[in-house]
């Protein structure tokens, strides 16, 4: 239960960042080239935290997905990763040694032994860690909630590792397929479609909101009518099934939290429900249970783009 707890409350947390409130997300023009980037061994994260390191990173042990994402585009490996199953999601197809313990509560002696120049985690989760992770290497707790800061996380990385020309690649690169992406469903229609994204349980039901990382993403593409309720982080992302019928999604996307083979998808729990039944999205066959790492854990550029392709190939026009 505890590690159901801690993967919901990190899910939360995701799902309900700093953005600002919106009831649904205004597409914004997307700007195809990137500015230019010199290396620097002292940066300014997109939330304003400053990182200085006092030599150009190369280990870097990844507490969280948009590290993993991060690192990978840069051209390196993590030398330790707490998300091995995203990886090959995201294009790695190597092993990389696994951080042992639960999320938030990682085992800081395995970290120690991997020689990392960096750590990489999640605010709220793994600062209290801090203290014992500093004692050998510096920790840089990151979450994007707009892809915008995606791209200002792997900007502020490539400076840290002196990879520069490879953030920019990787920056232009994501920056051409949401900008093609916008351009295609408003062209085709599909940017009117009502879209949800959600994930959790049957008895708590948590959405990725407008303030969200991804729900600010498909709000690029389609309509998203799903804000944040309120600014309490516990039950702003709560949504009963009956909210999300008022709301009339046309597709929704679900990525299920499975502990055991045992486990019922989200989708397959909500089966029998009857308001459930009445969603559009639910009556039409348009509900798809989603790669979990990938649409819940990752945040780095790799991650966005594989959902972008996703969402295009299943909201249909």
């Amino acid at each position: 239960m505890r590690t159901l707890a801690l993967a919901l409350a990190g899910l939360a947390l995701a799902a309900c960042t700093t953005a600002p409130a919106a009831d649904q997300v205004r597409p914004t023009p997307v700007v195809r080239t990137a500015a230019p980037l010199e290396p620097s061994l002292s940066v300014t994260d997109p939330h304003g935290a400053k990182v200085t390191l006092t030599r150009p990173a190369e280990r870097i042990v990844c507490l969280n997905g948009l590290c993993d994402d991060i690192v990978l585009d840069l051209g390196l490996t993590p030398v330790g990763t707490t998300n091995p199953t995203l990886l090959p999601a995201i294009g790695h197809a190597g092993e990389v040694p696994k951080v042992p313990g639960t999320f938030g509560s990682e085992d800081v002696e395995f970290i120690a032994g991997l020689k990392p120049d960096l750590v990489i985690g999640l605010p709220g989760v793994h600062d209290p860690l801090r203290p014992a992770i500093e004692k050998f290497a510096p920790l840089w707790t990151a979450e994007p909630a707009t892809w915008e800061q995606s791209v200002g996380y792997l900007r502020a990385l490539g400076a840290l590792t002196g990879r520069t020309d490879q953030a920019v690649k990787a920056e232009e690169s994501f920056r051409g397929k949401l900008a093609d992406a916008v351009a295609k469903t408003q062209a085709d229609g599909r940017s009117g479609k009502k879209v949800l994204l959600m994930y959790g349980s049957v008895d708590s039901i948590g959405v990725d909101t407008t303030s969200s990382l991804k729900g600010h993403l498909l709000g690029q593409l389609f309509t998203y009518p799903f804000p944040a309720k309120g600014a309490d982080v516990d039950t702003a992302s709560n949504y009963s099934v009956e909210e999300l019928l008022a709301k009339q999604p046309d597709v929704v996307f679900v990525y299920s939290l499975l502990f055991s083979p045992d486990d019922k998808t989200l989708s397959g729990q909500l089966a029998d429900n009857p308001v459930w039944k009445q969603i559009p999205a639910v009556r039409q066959g348009r509900v798809h249970e989603t790669h979990a790492k990938l649409w819940g854990s990752g945040r780095g550029l790799r991650s966005l783009a594989a959902v972008v392709d996703e969402a295009l190939a299943k909201v249909p026009a």
